[in-house]
């Protein structure tokens, strides 16, 4: 073959948390490693994470456990989640935080030196080990400057256009490098794929502009599963002003740290729905509330930290209702803290650094004086490629997921925090199974045709030139489309129309053009793109039409309720024939025995 060709045991896709723990603990198995990452080392999106790492330390409340956080990850995720990954995720999340400590994560201490934790919605305990809001930062920061100790190849500015098979293996990758625009082959024993969420198939969401479902995508025409697509999770807090910023997040940190919801009106419409999963966990008042955010062990904790599922719903009925924001969202306020505490102002900016900037810089507001205007953006995707519990091993051989483009541990809706422990717990898991199997398999064959047949298709759009379809036209005319009829509220009609489009949309991809060199082209880059953001959407559509019911990220207003028989199955999809999807509901793994019992103990 023509292109230039890289060999490795283990090829991690992707160089966010999860890849890069995933990519450490395969080099400590004494493989051969490379990571390939489309944007620069360092840029990957998990340095957006602000918020923290949940894990079940104790070290602000030593009522917490393992079972606790098992099982409010089980709640939060309406019980949807693949309970073993759930199991798994509590007990080694606190060894692996305790492990990034021990490579350099300068976290905030307590009092007397352990690592501090904050509250989050969803957490009975204060449970987020955190650095302010820069969280996902510094664990980027730590586990690059520990990686780089471990003879990992890194290539950066690459993007994998496809996965490549021989039989029903993988074995390796089709990409080509954005600098030029040259074809590389990567051929692999194993190869994890760890790129990350989908946000950006959506107008309005806090994703950065790679998050486009790729690895989801690539997953999927290789052959694997996908499971729960319908699960978008719409964080409640995004930026609604000004209009270039819009869907910038804002950490759930500033309501564990004391901010209150308002509507235009200035109640907290927050008190105003409360579900009966957490009415018991739940501050009968805001005196109550306050004490809970400022760590009294005997109050319940405020509704603004109930699940973010809830409270976006809420926020989006005060919005219809007419008492929203004069931008279309709420008011987010941690200014009346002044209220409770004379050193306010400093304690803002000390315990919501990026915050206190973001909003300073960006929309001229002082948070320590004034609210914020708040909104739900698009931010997660729950559901991705199925994977085995343990091993993280896909439906196909030879290829594994992990991080936010896996799915099993939050079921239905995510709690957060949990992103970021999720990354290194099933990192690790990937990057050791991924080892093992390179290990125990031998060498790799690429298929060359299948390598001629994806450049040809790569290429294809400088042939169309300008006499093909813009490939920007599509994209916004996608984003538009699955913000309006898949969005936060969900029905069968509109449901019905966003399939229609995107068929028409994949057929006016194959068409598309882009003109000048292969250097740096956005066109080109957008024209490969469009095929997995479309597969992704699709995907994401079709699953919510099957789930003739409302439960956690997934609210359908023609059928609002929880349905009993929809509680057991999860929907799973896989490529048939052509391009048809192939969509079946399969029945969930009744609870192993023990687990079920601690969930009722603490219900």
């Amino acid at each position: 073959m023509a292109y230039e060709t890289f060999n490795h045991d283990v090829l991690v896709i992707g160089s966010g948390g999860a890849g890069l723990r995933a990519a450490i603990e395969a080099s400590s198995q004494g493989v051969t490693v490379a990571v390939v990452c489309r944007s620069l080392l360092g840029k990957a999106h998990t340095v957006m994470a602000e918020g923290g790492v949940a894990a079940a330390l104790g070290n602000v409340d030593d009522r917490d456990g393992w079972k606790v956080h098992f099982t409010d990850t089980m709640r939060g995720g309406q019980y949807m989640n693949n309970w073993r990954m759930a199991e798994l995720h509590a007990k080694e999340a606190p060894a692996r935080v305790n492990e990034l400590e021990a490579w350099g994560a300068v976290f905030d201490r307590t009092e007397d030196g352990r690592i501090l934790q904050r509250n989050f919605g969803g957490h009975k305990y204060p449970r987020l080990a955190h650095v302010g809001d820069r969280t996902g930062l510094e664990m980027i920061r730590t586990l690059q400057d520990h990686g780089i100790h471990q003879g990992i190849d890194v290539y950066q500015e690459y993007t994998v256009v496809s996965l490549l098979k021989n039989g029903d293996k993988v074995v390796g990758a089709f990409a080509y490098d954005r600098e030029k625009g040259h074809f590389k082959i990567f051929q692999a024993k194993a190869v994890i794929v760890a790129t990350g969420g989908m946000g950006r198939i959506y107008k309005i969401s806090s994703n950065s502009w790679d998050c486009t479902g790729g690895g989801i995508s690539i997953a999927y025409h290789a052959g694997a599963e996908l499971i729960d697509m319908e699960f978008v999770q719409f964080h409640p807090t995004g930026m609604v002003w000004p209009p270039s910023v819009r869907g910038l997040l804002i950490t759930e940190g500033v309501r564990g740290e004391g901010g209150v919801l308002r509507n235009k009106d200035g109640k907290r419409f927050m008190f105003d729905d409360i579900p009966d999963l957490y009415k018991a966990q739940t501050s009968i008042d805001e005196e109550e509330g306050w004490r809970y955010t400022q760590g009294d062990k005997n109050a319940k904790r405020p509704p603004e930290l109930l699940t973010r599922d809830h409270v976006a719903r809420c926020i989006r009925r005060e919005v219809k209702a007419g008492r929203g924001s004069p931008h279309g969202g709420v008011f987010l306020d941690i200014a009346w803290i002044k209220e409770k505490l004379p050193n306010a102002a400093e304690h803002i900016k000390r315990k919501l650094p990026s915050m206190y900037h973001q909003f300073k810089e960006l929309a001229g507001v002082d948070i320590t004086k004034e609210p914020m205007e708040v909104g739900p953006t698009t931010h997660y995707i729950m559901g991705g490629v199925k994977v085995d519990a343990d091993s993280q091993m896909t439906s196909v051989p030879g290829l594994f997921a992990t991080g936010e483009c896996a799915a099993g541990l939050h079921g239905a809706n995510r709690l957060g925090g949990n992103s970021l422990s999720d990354l290194l717990v099933f990192g690790k898991r990937a990057g050791e199974y991924a080892a093992n199997y390179a290990k125990e398999n031998g060498g790799v064959r690429i298929d060359e045709a299948e390598v001629e047949r994806m450049a040809a298709w790569s290429l294809a759009p400088f042939e169309r030139g300008a006499s093909g379809e813009n490939p920007f036209e599509i994209q916004n005319q996608l984003q538009d489309m699955m913000q309006d009829l898949v969005g936060i509220v969900r029905n069968e009609s509109d449901l019905d129309v966003s399939i229609e489009k995107l068929e028409e949309f994949e057929k006016r991809a194959r068409n598309v053009g882009c003109n000048g060199n292969r250097g740096f082209n956005p066109g080109w880059h957008t024209a490969i793109e469009l095929n997995h953001m479309i597969t992704v959407a699709k995907a994401i559509a079709i699953s919510a039409k099957e789930r003739k019911e409302s439960r956690g990220g997934h609210f359908r207003e023609d059928f609002p309720d929880k349905s009993e028989d929809f509680s057991k199955v999860n929907v799973t999809l896989k490529k048939g024939s052509g391009e048809n999807i192939e969509i079946r509901k399969v029945p969930k793994t009744a609870v192993r025995e023990d687990l079920k019992q601690i969930i009722d103990e603490m219900k």
